[in-house]
């Protein structure tokens, strides 16, 4: 029996995505939860045949489920389903092991072509990222500024752009004030720029928050 666990912040979602793949696989066992600690709690507890996670959720991000989850189980198939433009996250989910990347606004047309195909061992991706993919092993000088950023930099960044504050950034990530700092100031050559509000700029141009 085919068993799938959804994890995305949004209820509306979650019965969304749950009633398109019932309609294809009528007789799958769907669970879902609404923020990553709770994703990878269940992952850990259960054997899952795909696992559909959005990128944004309270507290932990989905990256950082992802990362966890393919440490524990590198075989299992995880989707990344988000708002997010594909051309800013795809990449960075693909290369910590997700085996797609699949917008909200095409999950009605193509969310059970992307679970078919993850199932069998293969990844869903578009021809725009497939390129992109390509071009970012053949030269770094081709990414944008964040995406030579790690994924715990990616994250800090993120949040600074979005007005949080070191302390409480590292509350929320679990880690000291000295550490978040560090990861700022590596952001902060990485990318160039020299304040906060530059990082909120760049976020928005980049379409990131």
């Amino acid at each position: 029996m085919l068993r799938i666990l959804i994890a995305d912040d949004h209820h509306v979602v979650r019965k969304g995505l749950r009633q398109i793949l019932l309609d294809e696989f009528p007789t799958s066992v769907i669970e879902d939860v609404a923020d990553a600690e709770e994703l990878i709690k269940k992952v850990m507890h259960a054997k899952w045949d795909v696992v559909i996670s959005d990128l944004s959720m309270p507290g932990r991000s989905g990256l950082d489920a992802l990362q966890q989850i393919k440490l524990s189980y590198p075989d299992l198939p995880v989707l990344i389903l988000s708002i997010h433009p594909e051309e800013q996250y795809a990449l960075r989910a693909l290369k910590s092991g997700a085996s797609g990347y699949l917008s909200k606004d095409a999950a009605p047309d193509e969310l059970v072509k992307a679970v078919k195909k993850v199932m069998l061992g293969k990844k869903y991706i578009s021809q725009a990222i497939a390129e992109k993919l390509a071009n970012s092993f053949s030269s770094e000088s081709l990414l944008s500024p964040h995406e030579n950023l790690s994924d715990r930099e990616f994250d800090v960044m993120k949040l600074l752009a979005n007005g949080q504050s070191v302390s409480e950034i590292a509350e929320r990530l679990s880690l000291s004030v000295t550490t978040v700092s560090t990861y700022r100031a590596r952001v902060m050559v990485k990318m160039h720029l020299k304040s906060n509000s530059d990082l909120t700029r760049y976020a928005i141009e980049y379409k990131l928050i």
